[in-house]
């Protein structure tokens, strides 16, 4: 990646303006066409820089108003099984596996979201009748303190 990659993505890291030509003023800013940058983003995603490229929805204005961090003590043997079988439903946005905790044996994490906290815990027991795991904390969000996109390269472009 060179200087002008890294002014791009920290472009996409923001909202970008709601216009019919959105990367029209970073393509000014740094000596680019429109078609220039856009072929860059391409360029991006066609190399696995980029993952993906898409909207940020905010889901407490949309009827998605629970949110959840659900726990599951998962066998070691089998998250390999159960991880990928909890990510592929539509309603978890997150699936992470963790080291356990010595005083927290918990070591699979997935974020479940839906429009009542009842829609969520129903989800989490379909889950886990699904793939036989009854142990689980439900653990509701109260209140969003931060929520943003991470910012790889500083303003300057540097590495962080």
């Amino acid at each position: 990646m060179d200087l002008l990659d890294k002014r791009i993505i920290n472009y996409l890291g923001d909202d970008l303006p709601v216009t019919e030509r959105p990367f029209e003023a970073l393509a000014r800013e740094i000596g680019l066409s429109p078609d220039e940058v856009v072929a860059a983003i391409k360029r991006l995603a066609d190399e696995g820089i980029l993952r993906r490229f898409g909207a940020t929805l905010k889901h407490q204005n949309s009827g998605f108003a629970a949110n959840a961090l659900v726990a599951w003590r998962v066998p070691p043997a089998r998250l390999d099984e159960v991880g990928p079988a909890l990510a592929a439903h539509r309603r978890i946005t997150h699936c992470y596996h963790r080291r356990p905790h010595p005083n927290f044996d918990y070591n699979l994490y997935t974020m479940i979201h839906g429009a009542t906290e009842a829609e969520v815990r129903r989800i989490a027991a379909e889950l886990a009748a699904r793939t036989g795991l009854e142990d689980r904390l439900v653990l509701f969000s109260s209140a969003e303190l931060k929520k943003t996109t991470m910012r790889y390269f500083q303003a300057d472009n540097q590495a962080t």
